[in-house]
């Protein structure tokens, strides 16, 4: 695991939660007695994006890449029973570790592959679709150039159905370099873009995580109101000419 120690251990103040930590931080909450109640705000606001994916409890299909303690895994199939996932994670000791302290609930479908994201995107079965895709490898400023280009996002979009998402975690420093970059690169290969996050990360207050979510056709509007009232709050969404000074 990159050389790191990981542990994982019950979080006191949650009833059925384990924290994963690397290296001595932490980077993942799971609650197994309530998977559908996620921790992490913004792991709770791509929860929230998944439920606009399809009708209420419809199973669908997953691509995370980036797997973590597979927490937006275990939710999706709480909340959507039935459905096929796929997670995708470069460190084959981690995801082994994580499977054995923190099986997943009985009836999961998932396929668990290990290796780079955009290797493994383009390894999957020809003609597999998914009904979202998650990107969740971006923490800070720096991200992996193969990946946080247009092109990658090119991909990604040729693996999503008719309405599919692509959702992507940046975790980002107050000038929010990073969260540009992707915006003008997601505006590339996708039909609408939207960024998803706490209200004050958009005035550069501190550092933090803002999602984006691409769309195949224009971003659809009334979602704007439905994701900003789903919080957590203060939440903000921004897309069109409202997200035009974030991009590039």
């Amino acid at each position: 695991m990159t050389g790191q120690h990981a542990t994982i251990e019950p979080d006191a103040f949650t009833d059925g939660g384990f924290v994963l930590s690397i290296g001595g931080a932490e980077q993942s909450h799971v609650n197994l007695d309530r998977p559908q109640e996620i921790f992490y705000e913004y792991l709770r606001r791509i929860g929230h994006v998944v439920d606009l994916a399809a009708p209420q409890g419809q199973p669908l299909r997953a691509l995370h890449l980036g797997a973590g303690a597979l927490t937006l895994a275990r939710y999706v199939q709480a909340t959507r029973p039935g459905s096929v996932q796929y997670a995708v994670e470069l460190e084959r000791e981690l995801l082994d570790f994580v499977l054995r302290h923190l099986p997943m609930p009985e009836g999961t479908d998932l396929t668990t592959i290990i290796g780079d994201a955009r290797g493994a995107l383009g390894a999957l079965p020809h003609g597999l679709t998914f009904d979202v895709v998650i990107l969740d490898i971006f923490s800070g400023p720096e991200a992996p150039a193969h990946i946080a280009t247009s092109g990658f996002y090119r991909e990604a979009r040729e693996r999503l159905s008719r309405d599919g998402l692509l959702l992507v975690n940046v975790g980002d420093e107050p000038a929010l370099t990073l969260v540009r970059s992707q915006v003008a690169a997601m505006r590339e290969a996708m039909g609408g873009v939207a960024a998803f996050g706490e209200a004050g990360m958009f005035e550069r207050r501190y550092p933090g995580n803002i999602i984006l979510v691409g769309t195949q056709g224009p971003w659809p509007e009334p979602w704007t109101a439905e994701l900003t009232a789903r919080g957590p709050h203060p939440a903000r969404v921004l897309a069109g000419v409202d997200l035009d000074p974030f991009s590039g």
